[in-house]
């Protein structure tokens, strides 16, 4: 095995490894098998370690602050087999959709559970909520604040709300995904009184209950200090709200945005460390500001399935444009994944039915949309590639799927989840039936 190809093994799941024949497997599964026999584009779940990182985030977190609850950011991926998993493994759920909420709905997951985000939630996903008792709402403007207690007061519910702050600090990631600055239109800013005027409204309601306060900084965040930072500042502001109304402070979210590993040049921080920042600041601070200890909840989603999930694709046309290029054109790209496209996310990639060649070719892979901004993956070293061959591109777990298109009428892939040699769709691959079915005409 060569050293270029054993680090890449580790952006790969945890059970990932090469067989006698040269393949990739995953989960005791030969990946050029699970291509020949199912198509590609193929994503692949591994179950172990969807379920290796949910215990890893229980666990860690918990030696630095005891009373911590973890929930899945299900914007990251969702359906119905992941959520069962979840559940299986204890964590809640934040759910920013109707849909993302039906989802949850159809397994039977524990809707005391479940964390409802989103900036602009309807009346009827409201409603909804409040129809299957979801344990918290996380109230993002006053519209949302009067319109909630509106509809739960028609209900003869009191309603459990979580307050989004605004705090106002740079996490130093991609601008499309910052979301605790200043100008952002997500939550109540520090900064205006916003926040302050939203914890005099919601103490004021007739049926919320204001249990606590979330914000959410941003992803990917691969630095510690923003987390310190912004819990500083929420739980100072706390303090301040605390001595001028009445509220039980019972929980702080600080949401997600853990940074996971997508290339051999970009390593990310442990679990651990993510854990003992925040908890550390949470001990040292609480006392200082003479606050009860909250429950501490954290929202990890990229973090729990990205390294689980990995794309297959077949390779086709080769052209190579000499001294200039060469291209390895696949048969899906940006609309299966658009995060190289959107957000110029760097992949790696391995030929999975040539596993232990040698690496001695620099090549671009280009999908097959009529997009010249479709590049998966940008100079990268391979094996010298033929039409047939199979690619398989690593961290793909989270943000691809949900973000899939069918731009240029392409049918999105099947996934599957493997685990222990045996693969199971998860959901199938769509047909062209399935592109004209809700037409109408």
């Amino acid at each position: 095995m060569n050293i270029k190809f054993s680090a890449k093994l580790s952006l790969f799941p945890l059970t990932s490894e090469v067989n006698n024949q040269g393949h990739l497997c995953i989960g005791g599964c030969d990946t050029v098998d699970l291509a020949e026999e199912l198509g590609t584009p193929l994503y692949i779940f591994d179950e172990f370690t969807i379920r290796h990182e949910c215990h890893q985030f229980i666990t860690e977190f918990s030696k630095y602050y005891q009373d911590t609850m973890v929930i899945y950011a299900s914007k990251a991926f969702l359906n119905r087999a992941l959520a069962a998993v979840i559940a299986q493994e204890g964590l809640g759920l934040d759910v920013v959709s109707g849909g993302e909420l039906a989802i949850a709905h159809s397994v039977d997951f524990p809707l005391s559970k479940v964390y409802f985000h989103g900036n602009n939630k309807t009346l009827e996903e409201l409603e909804l909520a409040l129809d299957w008792n979801v344990g918290r709402v996380v109230v993002d403007n006053l519209y949302e604040l009067e319109l909630l207690n509106k509809l739960a007061y028609d209900k003869g519910i009191n309603q459990d709300i979580l307050l989004r702050i605004t705090p106002g600090v740079d996490p130093h990631t991609h601008k499309y995904t910052t979301t605790g600055t200043l100008d952002s239109k997500f939550g109540f800013p520090l900064a205006t009184g916003q926040a302050e005027e939203a914890v005099e409204q919601a103490t004021a309601a007739s049926n919320i209950n204001l249990v606590g306060f979330h914000f959410h900084l941003g992803s990917p965040i691969f630095e510690l200090e923003p987390y310190r930072l912004a819990t500083e500042l929420v739980l100072r502001f706390v303090s301040q709200m605390k001595r001028k109304d009445s509220f039980e402070f019972n929980e702080l979210s600080v949401g997600g945005g853990f940074a996971v590993q997508y290339s051999l040049d970009s390593k990310a921080p442990d679990v651990a460390e993510y854990a003992q920042a925040i908890g550390e600041k949470l001990n040292d601070l609480i006392p200082q500001f003479e606050l009860d200890y909250p429950r501490l909840i954290i929202e990890p989603g990229r973090a729990i399935v990205a390294q689980a999930g990995v794309a297959l694709y077949k390779v086709g046309a080769i052209k190579e444009i000499p001294a200039i290029r060469k291209y390895i054109c696949i048969d899906g790209g940006m609309n299966d994944n658009i995060r190289p496209a959107l957000y110029g996310t760097k992949h790696e990639a391995l030929v999975a039915n040539k596993a232990l060649q040698e690496e001695s070719e620099i090549v671009t892979i280009a999908g097959k949309l009529c997009e010249s901004g479709d590049i998966l993956v940008r100079d990268t070293n391979l094996p010298s590639v033929s039409p047939g061959d199979i690619i398989a591109v690593p961290v793909c777990g989270a943000y691809s799927i949900p973000m899939w298109s069918n731009y240029n009428a392409l049918p999105r892939p099947a996934i599957i989840m493997v685990n222990e040699g045996k693969a199971n769709l998860i959901r199938r691959r769509e047909t062209y039936q399935d592109l004209i079915g809700l037409d109408t005409i």
